[in-house]
């Protein structure tokens, strides 16, 4: 099939079918349901095709133009490479599986059309970011993609969905338009938003002395993509939207929103260091410590939270810490950049599947409870063999356990710290940091994870291990143990998570070739075979282990729990300060009180400014002129007509108009119009010399710049 006929049929077919899907469904809601799926497996089918063309090499990475507007940088262009086929099939996978766990997660919800409608939009959207090959149609994408799934966030209407909901459009949008202006500045730098041309941009201009000033405005553009593609992942500090969204959105769109609609974001933070920033140290640090503030707070507060699915979305938070620390590093590697690459892109991956698993068994949860609170949903996976080997497979698999999947690109990562210390203490490479500083990340890396084990073994013990407070409640879970969900569902779910050992167990042939697909897309050096149960390898996930049985143990046991008032059960409390909401602390006073007061002071004294300008120019160059005689009303012009036309009224009132005489006051009347004409004349008069003024400053400031741009050539 043509690769351009192939690509938008990923892209569009899923946005054309959602229209016509809500059609379907305002007259026959399973055929609806049915048609959701039949798509959304027709696009994974496609996608899957792609893998299996990369893998034999079959793709030539040319860029596809199924829309054009006559501009190549206004143009719809994708490209295909082992990168994008495999994630657009990651995304595809998941978009399918969470499509069938809808039917049944649905089954009681209001809205239910509206939800299929932008779950088809949203998916059409993502497949363009991940198949995108410039900036420019990754925009106009990554834009859609937000808008539609906003519409998931406040689903269900409640007050706390709408608040969380203008929570995260205030961050794409704000994230968007930052963005924007990223890629106004990249263009009129290069030239280009090609990413396959911006590859030596960066390099190009660097070697010129002449062209520090272009280096200057790549920076610039650089940072402003990272605002705009870091608040889509979810990286330190715009991540507060992750928290707020996953709890009140429907469980299979969170666990989009965690699992693939973050990683639209990495995908655009890997395209500026594998191609605008390529190899360069200061870029990577920058990234690491991002990295390191994400996974660490990211961890921190899931540890902290008694809500499952809250926990699972700070989870979220800490894992994107765990990639960009990866792709931070391979930055400082340079061209030794091969195991934190590829490190990252398997993090990434593995990100996706566990989060997949991991929020529909919390879906599970919540349609049979309704409730997601810790303390409530406690003892509910007791007696559930299926749910309980579903939920283990996450937990061991973003634990870091080895022979699960989260074992190996997690050990890839910290060894690609391990490594740097080494290249530092051997001089093999510049070292933007000392050694002291990168051990320091290298046990924030470890204890991170052992945090992240901490968190999870609180979410696994709590529900499959203890019993809820109330017997009754209790026996009303364990009557759920053939019910809680039907065979589509079980399918779904015990089919992601296996794949989740699967991938562990063998790691050179399975995550290895996962690795590979994207080893040219992330300008990777050539791959080395990797000894992932060498002693030296298990070592650091044995230390996260640990770690995170003692926190466990020694903090979340005893001081995140409280008894009860009769001093019977413990229930789980969380102690995390509620004014330590960064939302509300920074973001909110900022953008809500303090900008507009500022902006809103700043507009008055500009009001005032131009109004005293008025008056002074009225009163000096525009000075009004004084009547001679000044009169009661009108002006001479009028008090002349007034005269002309009283004589000819009295004359007529004598002759013609005997009988019936009219006595009008013109000296009145023709006042008054005298006075309309007056003040429409001024008025007009005054906006073209407003107009021509404003005209006439722009005017200036416009000379003024290019008069310094010439004199001191910036």
């Amino acid at each position: 099939m043509n690769l351009t006929i192939l690509i938008s049929i990923i892209v569009f077919l899923p946005m054309a079918a959602a229209l016509a899907g809500y059609g379907i469904g305002r007259k026959y809601k399973d055929g609806r349901n049915l048609f959701a799926d039949i798509i959304t497996g027709i696009i994974f089918l496609l996608c899957a095709f792609l893998c299996i063309q990369a893998q034999k090499g079959a793709l030539t990475n040319a860029v596809i133009t199924p829309f054009s507007s006559g501009s190549k940088a206004l143009g719809i262009h994708f490209t295909v490479d082992g990168f994008r086929a495999l994630y657009g099939t990651v995304a595809a996978f998941m978009w399918f599986m969470t499509t069938l766990f809808s039917r049944e997660y649905f089954g009681h919800y209001r809205n239910r059309n509206r939800y299929y409608l932008f779950l088809l939009l949203t998916l059409g959207a993502t497949e363009g970011v991940f198949f995108s090959a410039d900036f420019y149609t990754t925009f106009l994408f990554f834009e859609v993609m937000s808008f539609t799934s906003y519409v998931w966030v406040v689903h269900d209407e409640k007050p706390e969905s709408l608040r969380a909901g203008s929570t995260y459009l205030a961050v794409a949008v704000i994230g968007g338009l930052v963005m924007l202006m990223g890629i106004f500045l990249l263009y009129d730098v290069t030239g280009t938003l090609f990413y396959d041309d911006l590859v030596k941009a960066y390099v190009n201009y660097g070697l010129v002395s002449s062209h520090h000033d272009a280096i200057y405005k790549i920076w610039a553009a650089g940072l402003c993509l990272l605002f705009g593609f870091g608040a889509k992942a979810g990286a330190f500090p715009l991540h507060i939207w992750l928290p707020k969204a996953h709890p009140v959105a429907p469980a299979p769109a969170s666990a989009l929103l965690s699992g693939i609609l973050t990683k639209a974001g990495m995908f655009g933070i890997l395209i500026l260091t594998s191609y605008l920033f390529l190899g360069n140290a200061l870029w990577g640090g920058l990234i690491l410590m991002l990295g390191v503030l994400t996974m660490v707070i990211g961890a921190v507060l899931a540890v902290f939270s008694i809500d499952l699915k809250r926990t699972l979305a700070c989870s979220s938070v800490s894992q994107i810490g765990f990639i960009l620390v990866g792709v931070g590093m391979s930055g400082l590697l340079a061209e030794e950049n091969t195991l934190a690459l590829r490190g990252s892109l398997l993090h990434m991956v593995n990100h996706s599947l566990l989060k997949l698993v991991l929020f529909m068994a919390a879906g599970v949860v919540f349609m049979n409870v309704h409730k997601l609170n810790l303390n409530d949903i406690r003892g509910f996976g007791r007696k559930k063999p299926l749910l309980h080997y579903i939920f283990l497979m996450g937990v061991l698999g973003i634990g870091g356990m080895p022979l699960w999947n989260g074992y190996v690109s997690k050990t890839l990562i910290h060894e690609s710290i391990v490594e740097y210390i080494f290249a530092i203490n051997a001089g093999i490479i510049p070292a933007l940091f000392g050694t002291s500083f990168m051990r320091a990340v290298e046990w924030i890396f470890l204890i991170s994870g052992g945090l992240t084990v901490a968190y999870m073994l609180k979410l696994y013990i709590c529900l499959f291990w203890e019993k809820n407070a109330d017997a009754a409640v209790q026996k009303h879970y364990d009557d759920l143990r053939r019910s809680y969900m039907n065979k589509t569902s079980a399918f779904t779910l015990t089919l992601s998570a296996t794949l989740l050992p699967l991938m562990g167990f063998l790691p050179n042939i399975v995550m290895d070739g996962i690795a590979d697909m994207g080893q040219d897309f992330l300008h990777a050096a050539k791959a080395e075979p990797v000894s992932y149960f060498s002693i030296g390898n298990l070592k650091g996930a044995l230390i996260s282990l640990v770690i995170g049985g003692l926190l466990y143990v020694c903090i979340v046991r005893p001081l995140l729990r409280k008894k009860s008032a009769d001093g019977k059960d413990w229930y789980y409390v969380n102690r995390w300060p509620a004014w330590l909401d960064l939302e509300n602390l920074l973001y909110r006073p900022v953008l809500l009180r303090i900008l507009p007061f500022a902006l809103g002071m700043v507009c008055r004294f500009l009001d005032s400014f131009v109004d005293t300008v008025v008056v002074i120019l009225r009163k000096t160059v525009y000075r009004d002129e004084k009547l001679p005689h000044e009169r009661f009303e009108g002006t001479a012009l009028s008090h002349l007509c007034a005269c002309i036309a009283g004589a000819v009224q009295e004359l007529l009132n004598h002759t013609l108009w005997k009988k019936h005489p009219k006595h009008v006051d013109y000296e009145h009347k023709l006042a008054l119009i005298q006075d309309e004409l007056n003040e429409n004349t001024t008025m007009i008069a005054r906006s073209m010399s407003f107009g021509l003024l404003l005209f006439c400053v722009g005017l200036i400031l416009t000379v003024g710049y290019l008069f310094v741009k010439d004199v001191f050539g910036l």
